[in-house]
């Protein structure tokens, strides 16, 4: 059979404008959104729609566009944590791109500048205190600070004495408080909760396990996420308000991650639930815990006031939505759709569950994953598999709208997500069976998953292309250097290649990630080396490989993989590199992950008989 063509709307699934983080207005009758547009961001403040609008055809006006002059900043990652509304609904308060807050008001007056900290410091999570006067916020995940409306000089909050916070919180009682860690942990495997009165002093709350997510309820009620028991959960003051096996929250990668929603009132709690990586939006009263089922879909960035919640949805075949629901009916209107009308239903594809047999019998002998079918007119029972690997490594990849997912998919690909061990939404027990075992544990099980595809009938190893982001990257080198029997290539986006120079080099946030996933240093010095793939080229040299990169990443400098690709050439192997101008960690700029999705598939053009499909 002849190479079949790139199909010509492939690529459509990368937007031009994307948007995040909505908030209510605390009086309930406005919401604001982060919207970018190519290389610009801003809010917009939009009306709510009417309670009866038609989810397909909302009308929603747009008030003003805020947070432009100086520009917004543009998160990295999520779109949390760069805003916030002031109490009294006249203004917000924002992150601007020198690093500083600004404060300005609807209406168009112009952004005026609270803090002088940027641009070599970083400001964050701003919330208003309830009287309507002061912002608190933090500086560089190390510092609490609150700083008035009107101006003056910012006053330190915190003691210095953890190495991380994140998150403050006010209480109607005048209190401040924040999430607290100390390295060598992650915010996911320990942290604490500090309590600031307004006598200055402070009080710690030490729970076994991770918290993030607190709201303190009008009535001085603490909720919270938690995985005291085991899974990351809704907390009510000091015990589950569910205490089912499935979690309520993503590890505490960036700011105000808003998984959990607090009603008003404080008598109901609105939590995302994590179902083996499917999304359901969920209720329960906070004294009878009964559960009620609202919506299926990821659902993020939740946002209650009044009788308004405002959410990002989406699903694998549902393009990012803006909802609302009326909390009195629970009715959900669209109010903003991410460009996605390009592709055709039948482009879109619901994943399969898997639980493949593993090699290791701890943790129940399996690992999960989520298999997608190859999609498009004329495609016939295709034997090609694309693995997709996640980054992390504590993370995963839910059922969410993925455009590169849907990408190889209308490419004539079959798509399989593992989550490997360390993975998170399946306890805390999985998600740090991975810790001193990291290269390991997580090579182990993507092979018992090609294994089992392979067996399946699903794929065929000449047709079988691993695909890792960041972490994801280091895994799927490991892939190829322990069975490249099962493997015909390997694309690595920012991929981890020298574990000493990360740990050594890498960003605040994750420079002691490594001692929990391999060991501490000096004393495992020799782990790390044997891990670190810039060490042992001729391992890779088995199959092609393309290395993806941005030219100014901070997380893993790019400089490592280049090195990294000049080894393996040396040692006989097939590599390509491409750099990104202006990239970090990752590629954001539509124009550069068009080119991610073109360059791989000319790639495996050249390298792989891609077009056979069986």
């Amino acid at each position: 059979m002849a190479r079949e063509a790139l199909r010509s709307d492939a690529w459509r699934a990368v937007p031009r404008e994307w948007f995040g983080d909505p908030q209510v207005s605390p009086n309930g009758e406005l919401v604001g959104v982060v919207v970018g547009v190519d290389e610009r961001v801003h809010l917009e403040v939009e009306t709510f729609a009417p309670a009866d609008a038609a989810a397909d055809d909302a009308d929603v006006t747009v008030r003003q566009v805020l947070a432009d002059r100086p520009m917004l900043r543009a998160p990295y990652g999520s779109a949390d944590g760069t805003w916030c509304w002031t109490v009294a609904s006249l203004g917000v308060v924002y992150l601007a791109e020198d690093g500083n807050l600004w404060h300005q008001r609807l209406g168009g007056t112009p952004a005026r500048r609270l803090t002088a900290h940027g641009p070599d410091r970083m400001a964050a999570a701003p919330v208003c205190t309830l009287d309507g006067r002061a912002v608190v916020y933090v500086v560089d995940q190390a510092e609490v600070w609150r700083v008035t409306l009107r101006g003056g000089i910012p006053t330190r909050l915190d003691a210095g004495t953890a190495d991380f916070v994140a998150d403050p919180w006010v209480a109607a009682d005048g209190s401040v408080g924040w999430v607290a860690w100390d390295a060598p942990d992650m915010p996911w495997d320990r942290s604490r909760l500090v309590v600031r009165g307004r006598d200055g002093t402070t009080q710690e709350v030490r729970p076994p396990g991770s918290v993030q997510q607190v709201h303190v309820t009008s009535a001085g009620r603490t909720v919270s996420v938690r995985d005291d028991d085991g899974w990351a959960q809704v907390w009510v003051d000091e015990a589950p308000l569910l205490g089912d096996r499935f979690e309520h929250a993503a590890p505490l990668w960036g700011p105000r991650q808003r998984t959990v929603a607090v009603a008003p009132n404080g008598q109901q709690v609105a939590f995302a639930r994590n179902e083996d990586g499917f999304g359901r939006l969920c209720v329960a009263d906070v004294s009878v815990p009964v559960v009620r089922e609202i919506a299926r879909g990821v659902h993020e960035h939740l946002s209650w006031r009044g009788h308004r919640l405002v959410a990002i949805r989406s699903g694998a075949r549902t393009p990012p939505q803006l909802v609302q629901y009326d909390t009195t009916t629970w009715q959900r209107t669209a109010t903003r759709h991410l460009d996605g009308e390009a592709w055709p239903a039948e482009a879109l594809v619901e994943p399969e569950l898997l639980q493949v047999a593993s090699s290791d019998a701890t943790l129940g002998g399996h690992v999960h994953a989520r298999l997608y079918r190859a999609t498009g007119d004329g495609i016939d029972e295709s034997h090609r598999l694309m693995v997709l690997l996640h980054g992390g490594p504590t993370d995963q990849w839910p059922v969410s709208f993925l455009p590169r997912v849907a990408f190889w998919c209308r490419q004539g690909w079959n798509v399989v997500v593992p989550d490997h061990r360390g993975s998170s939404g399946h306890g805390r027990a999985y998600q740090q069976a991975l810790n001193g075992r990291w290269g390991e544990l997580d090579v182990a099980d993507v092979v018992d998953v090609l294994d089992c595809l392979a067996t399946k009938g699903v794929s065929r190893p000449e047709h079988t292309v691993v695909f890792g982001s960041s972490s994801g990257g280091f895994t799927a080198l490991g892939v190829l250097a322990a069975a490249p029997e099962l493997v015909a290539a390997v694309v690595a986006l920012s991929p981890v290649t020298d574990l000493l120079d990360m740990a050594a080099r890498t960003h605040r946030f994750e420079r002691h990630y490594t001692e929990r996933l391999v060991g501490p240093l000096p004393e495992a010095e020799e782990r790390y080396r044997e891990r670190s793939p810039i060490l042992h080229a001729q391992r890779f040299t088995a199959r092609p490989i393309l290395l993806l990169h941005g030219a100014d990443d901070a997380v893993v400098p790019v400089d490592r993989t280049l090195v990294f690709a000049e080894r393996v050439r040396t040692a006989g192997g097939t590599v390509e590199v491409h750099v990104y101008p202006g990239e970090g960690h990752g590629v954001r700029r539509r124009e550069h992950r068009v080119d991610e999705y073109l360059r791989a598939h000319a790639f495996l053009e050249r390298h792989l008989p891609v077009g056979s499909g069986g």
